[in-house]
């Protein structure tokens, strides 16, 4: 199969530049052809206001790039990851027009929130699911505390939706989760269009140590991260559980605070390496993924599946979907440390200190959330767009 793979770089990297990367490697390596299109957002710096309004809206040369590359290349699928804002909706239709079924990744919630979180003042949003016009996004300057770049975001969704983008020009919608798939039917994209495909590991970093000690945090110290949630819980739960914590950010200051004042049942490092977090995670009893904001497609869990470690997460969104309680961890109610608490009490009483919990994860990264079972999720969902393809040709 020949496939175009886009992806619009962020300034900083994330979790969907792995998965990019991840899916055009793991396609490569079972002998399809693979053709990568990139663009980076570092080129935001350097473009007028006009002209990257303009282009976030239609971008006339992204549009003759993937046009050119289809055509050349004979592209049957064209699968796009972020296209926002550098590289536009206008990929859609050169992409089509030659010939090729298109996909687009919901890595996020932009096509539904312009602010793509669906959080904001420090609580969950939803005032502008379902609106042909994101007003209350701009009121509220939700894309980058910006009114002006959110206007623009506002107009470019308001525009495509008009125009019929998002129901004519893609063939098929992935969501990360089956909730990610019923939020998005209910804001109004059609079921049969969206297709679910959970995020993947492309190399499995195999089980971690046989002894294990502590709970471990990794991520960006932010509070949509429920970082006041997790270190309020830790001052009752103390050294029965040491928690080491990994990342940098905004709350560094309370975190370093609660460290020093924790007597050792808190341990700050700040940032890590991808190696050594890998490491860590391998090393904890558990993981703690305390979110009040939805996450779209999780990779930590996953990750820590792929390490045999349970995860204590909050039953919000996804994760009450990959975490399954009293199997491969345990759920708790977002933003609210007694829950927390609570959690970690049953973890604390398993007579295995969580070793069953940890294999079970373990088999749930193997036969979910590896490599092998997300090349046969991709075959089928290139199938699946390619019918819906053929089937939008007859309708013409």
């Amino acid at each position: 199969m020949r496939i175009l793979i886009a992806h619009n770089r962020y300034q900083q990297p994330g979790a969907e530049d792995q998965v990019f990367a991840a899916e055009a490697d793991l396609l490569a390596d079972h002998g399809h052809e693979v053709i990568r299109y990139e663009l980076h957002n570092n080129s935001i710096k350097s473009t007028g206001k006009l002209k990257l309004a303009r282009n976030t809206i239609w971008n006339p040369r992204s549009a003759e790039s993937v046009q050119l590359l289809v055509r050349y290349n004979h592209i049957e699928v064209a699968h796009f990851h972020n296209i926002f804002p550098v590289m536009s909706p206008s990929v859609y239709c050169a992409a089509r027009d030659e010939g090729a079924a298109v996909v687009q990744t919901l890595h996020n919630f932009r096509l539904v929130c312009p602010g793509n979180t669906m959080f904001r003042d420090n609580h969950l949003c939803a005032d502008c699911v379902g609106k042909a016009l994101a007003w209350p996004s701009v009121v509220h300057a939700c894309y980058r505390g910006d009114r002006q770049a959110t206007a623009v975001s506002v107009a470019m969704l308001a525009y495509h939706r008009a125009r019929g983008t998002w129901s004519n020009n893609i063939d098929v919608y992935v969501a990360l989760s089956e909730f990610n798939r019923s939020l998005f039917c209910r804001a109004g994209f059609a079921d049969a269009s969206i297709f679910v495909k959970p995020n993947f590991l492309k190399s499995d970093p195999g089980p971690g140590t046989r002894k294990r000690a502590g709970a471990l945090f990794a991520g960006r110290l932010i509070p949509e991260k429920g970082i006041p949630t997790m270190l309020e819980a830790w001052k009752r739960i103390g050294s029965r559980l040491p928690l080491t914590i990994m990342g940098d950010g905004p709350l560094r200051d309370e975190v370093a605070s609660a460290a020093e004042s924790s007597d050792g049942a808190i341990r700050w490092l700040g940032w890590r390496s991808r190696s050594e977090v890998d490491e860590a995670l391998g090393a904890a009893s558990v993981v703690i993924s305390p979110s009040v904001w939805i996450e779209a497609g999780p990779l930590s869990v996953i990750e820590s599946f792929a390490r045999g470690t349970p995860v204590i997460a909050s039953r919000l969104g996804s994760l009450s979907e990959f975490v399954t309680p009293d199997v491969s961890g345990y759920l708790f109610d977002p933003g609210n440390p007694a829950s927390l608490v609570e959690a970690v009490e049953k973890f604390l009483k398993l007579p295995d200190c969580g070793s069953q919990m940890g294999e079970t994860a373990r088999e749930s990264f193997l036969d979910t959330y590896s490599a092998e079972p997300a090349y046969k999720n991709l075959l089928a969902l290139y199938a699946f767009a390619r019918k819906n393809f053929e089937a939008a040709k007859t309708r013409r």
